[in-house]
């Protein structure tokens, strides 16, 4: 039975049901603007939880209760790049906690269960783990669905990151890409990545009508929506959408994929695997591997990106053209992002010229 009341300027829903003794119990929530408001929220509560008197004692999983909450709560309330994250942590209780319920999670089991997390992930995605897990079990604490909060007092702890290279040096970057089998799609991206400074985003992008075999050239004028799989999106800014020139060495290897591939219409990505768009993680993972065959330090698919602008810098191009050739909306991102390469340059430039002065 739901009833409804108005407190002051705020509406409250109020459930009655039955406990797992067969004591009347209440189930009240309040704050709602509107009465209609307060409906709506009594009547998603008794549908996402069907059997009210299992909820309240605390018989359904953490990982059940998370589901629901976080439809319930968030789903409509944060970005979808933070419901995602939302999303993840779920798949982790699930492993961790797999089915257990509410009410045998004790500070003690919590704290266990986190460590277990804690193994194989940094202090800082430990402790955005346990914010969230937290945030709905003080829900639940609050609406008497749990009788203590297990999250309170909760170590944080994690394992020490070991951030890959930022971009690979001259020698490096030869070496990865002479031994990349560009007939592969995922090893063709990366040598495009290493040969061209473009995004990831970016080369998903690139459909056969962007290539002019004439020019030598890839016109980039979209992107690739891989995390959300909505299709073609905008490029990053105005200044990302450029015709990049291409050697005669990658249009030959270019072709040649073309070729592999001739029942991809011109419109359409060049680089879907049976349809889909690798995520940003299976591409790196197999960068790692190609990276640990050559016995090459690991970067990133970004650092690729990194890798051919330092390239670049070492070998005498401006960072104008540098700037113009990667798409950032001004040279003074460039400048900044690779500040540490433009004073080694300077300081050899400086020994350059006083050695002309010495010698003139």
């Amino acid at each position: 039975m739901v009833s409804y009341r108005k407190r002051g300027k705020v509406w409250q829903y109020e459930i009655s049901y039955k406990d797992l003794d067969g004591a009347y119990k209440k189930l009240r929530k309040s704050g709602f603007r509107l009465k209609s408001d307060a409906e709506l929220a009594a009547s998603q509560v008794k549908s996402l939880y069907a059997d009210v008197r299992q909820f309240k004692a605390g018989e359904i999983p953490l990982s059940v209760y998370f589901e629901r909450w976080i439809n319930l709560y968030k789903r409509n309330s944060v970005t979808n790049v933070t419901f995602v994250k939302y999303e993840n942590t779920l798949n982790h209780i699930r492993k961790i906690f797999g089915k257990m319920p509410l009410k045998d999670i004790t500070r003690t089991v919590y704290q266990e269960r986190l460590n277990v997390f804690a193994r194989d992930h940094a202090p800082r995605t430990v402790s955005a783990f346990h914010k969230q897990i937290r945030a709905a079990l003080l829900d639940a604490l609050d609406e008497h669905i749990i009788s203590n909060d297990p999250t309170r007092k909760a170590v944080v702890t994690g394992v020490a990151v070991h951030r890959p290279k930022k971009a690979l040096d001259y020698g490096e970057w030869q070496k990865l890409i002479h031994h990349l089998d560009t007939d592969q799609i995922p090893e063709m991206m990366i040598y495009l990545a290493a040969v061209t400074g473009m995004r990831y985003a970016e080369i998903l992008g690139i459909t056969a009508s962007d290539i002019n075999w004439q020019n030598s050239t890839i016109d980039v004028n979209k992107t690739w929506d891989y995390k959300y799989h909505t299709g073609f999106k905008k490029t990053k800014n105005k200044a990302s959408m450029r015709k990049l020139p291409l050697d005669s060495i990658s249009l030959h290897y270019l072709h040649i994929f073309v070729a592999n591939y001739p029942t991809t219409p011109p419109n359409m990505p060049l680089f879907l695997i049976n349809g889909h768009a690798m995520v940003s993680a299976e591409i790196n993972q197999v960068l790692t591997n190609k990276l640990h065959a050559l016995g090459l330090p690991r970067v990133t698919f970004h650092g690729l990106r990194h890798t051919h602008a330092s390239v670049l810098l070492y070998q005498g191009v401006s960072v104008l053209s540098v700037s113009k050739r990667l798409g950032h909306s001004s040279i003074t991102t460039t400048q900044s992002t690779y500040l540490h390469i433009i004073k080694e340059l300077e300081a050899k430039d400086t020994d350059k010229i006083l050695a002309i002065l010495e010698n003139a």
